[in-house]
């Protein structure tokens, strides 16, 4: 594995346990970029932001289903990205990985 990799995994990790753990590994990653650190916050911050701005307002849908294949849809991007850290692979998130990396660069 690539020293770049193993430098940069636990922030990787990290920043995907919550929102507050993206804040704590962009602070730690903040002096010297490691691009497989950078890679993952920017995934992982994308995510949470998005779930917390789509989560609210589709908690006021009335079906359960809608709501309930909303988290079952973030969680599983979730779970695609924490082991594509856990592995030390640079594994874009399905359907918004991309935008992520472009909205997010400056990370």
């Amino acid at each position: 594995m690539d020293n770049t990799v193993e430098q940069g995994k636990t922030n990787a990790i990290i920043s995907y346990l919550t929102i507050v753990g993206a804040i704590i590994a962009m602070v730690q990653n903040s002096e010297k970029k490691n691009p497989f650190a950078s890679f993952h916050i920017r995934q992982a911050l994308g995510l949470e932001l998005g779930f917390l701005a789509l989560g609210y307002p589709i908690g006021y849908f009335d079906s359960w289903a809608i709501s309930m294949g909303f988290y079952v849809f973030f969680f599983v991007l979730w779970m695609f990205g924490f082991v594509s850290a856990l592995q030390g692979q640079y594994g874009l998130i399905p359907l918004v990985g991309p935008f992520f990396q472009r909205a997010f660069k400056n990370l």
